[in-house]
């Protein structure tokens, strides 16, 4: 397994390691549910430079991406991200990422762990087949990346810069830090208000040092504690994002999946666009009214968990599949996301959850299930 730059940090703190895609990473710290509330009401720290960060650039990088992505590309600002997917030819999902636009040639995509060899192939392809002038340079071992997220961040991220509490979402930053830059962005896979951080490996642990000063993570009174795997789990679901292997996939219909702002299917009409990779079969797909099966947020009754490949029911009918689910702990009672039949996808469908040992009455509901307060 490889072990991130953070490693002995996990180590130090109590971190319980685990394999995750190949790394070494900390599952939890002090238990999942402790840290789900510590994101929710103050700040968590996410060690995520297992995920794949992939610099693009050379004459043809814009059209690269617009030929490998499902999102425009080529109206993106600098200084701007842009969730977007990557299909095969089906219009399965390879993987979603994220493109940080920094000029016109010059991009970063992230992407995750257990997809990064895949896409390098993948990416190598496209590259290929156009004869594109392009230069791609998996960066992932030489560098870090971390996540802070949770309503009193941006309190201590403004302890160090004016500017990165002004950000938009989805935009970002490059900040001097003594001798190397750090790209630090807005953006987070919790739900919660943060910035993500990208720096070279060598560095990240007297970033870490210099951004919690006069902080220590162990105190109970501390702002900021380091979360692991486990709570970011929870913490997506309660926030309806979806992740690969669950609500995404290579057997799953990019138009099922409920990130639709992140298709552009008629993309290939700006004059700048291109016809990216899986078009085809997703134009078809909508020419014919759209999936079979469509994602759905399920909020349930009493306190037993659904998981994944559960059958969803109507009556003594199965509908569907559950893909994440677990008893939230904000919310305090169980949720789901699963794939349904389309005529049982309206907002207050009854529905239920097949555990295998009884059923678990629900509901459909609005995707995320969880929304912060505005400040």
């Amino acid at each position: 397994m490889q072990r991130t730059p953070l490693y002995q940090y996990h180590v130090e703190y109590g971190g319980k390691m685990v394999d995750f895609a190949g790394w070494e990473m900390p599952i939890m710290y002090t238990g999942i549910l402790e840290e789900h509330r510590q994101v929710r009401t103050s700040g968590g720290m996410f060690d995520v430079s297992h995920m794949g960060r992939v610099k693009v650039t050379g004459r043809h990088a814009r059209r690269f991406l617009e030929r490998l992505c499902t999102r425009r590309i080529s109206d993106m600002q600098a200084g701007q991200c842009r969730y977007s997917l990557v299909c095969n030819e089906r219009g399965g999902v390879r993987d979603d990422v994220i493109v940080y636009r920094h000029e016109e040639d010059d991009f970063l995509i992230v992407v995750n762990a257990s997809n990064r060899e895949k896409l390098l192939g993948h990416f190598e392809a496209v590259r290929a087949a156009g004869d594109l002038n392009v230069k791609i340079d998996d960066q992932t071992l030489a560098t870090a990346m971390v996540a802070l997220q949770g309503p009193k961040v941006m309190d201590l991220v403004s302890r160090f810069s004016k500017e990165i509490p002004t950000l938009k979402r989805y935009r970002f930053t490059v900040k001097n830090l003594m001798i190397t830059k750090v790209t630090v962005s807005r953006t987070g896979y919790t739900g919660e208000d943060g910035v993500e951080a990208i720096l070279p490996a060598g560095m990240v642990g007297m970033a870490i040092k210099l951004l919690l000063k006069d902080m220590d993570p162990k105190s109970a009174d501390s702002p900021v504690k380091p979360a692991g795997l486990g709570a970011r789990d929870t913490l997506r679901m309660e926030a309806g994002m979806p992740l690969y292997g669950h609500e995404l996939g290579e057997e799953y219909n990019a138009l099922s999946s409920g990130v639709d702002f992140g298709i552009s299917l008629d993309k290939d009409k700006d004059e700048r666009g291109e016809r990216f990779v899986g078009m085809d079969a997703l134009q078809k797909t909508a020419a014919e009214g759209g999936p079979k099966r469509k994602l759905v947020g399920l909020k349930l009754e009493g306190k037993r968990s659904p998981r994944q490949n559960m059958d969803i029911k109507s009556g003594d009918k199965a509908v569907g599949i559950v893909t994440s689910g677990c008893l939230s702990p904000t919310l305090g009672y169980p949720i789901a996301m699963g794939f349904v039949e389309r005529e049982f996808t309206p907002i207050g469908t009854k529905l239920a959850v097949d555990t295998g040992k009884g059923l678990i009455e629900g509901a459909v509901v609005p995707l995320p299930f969880y929304k912060p307060a505005k400040a």
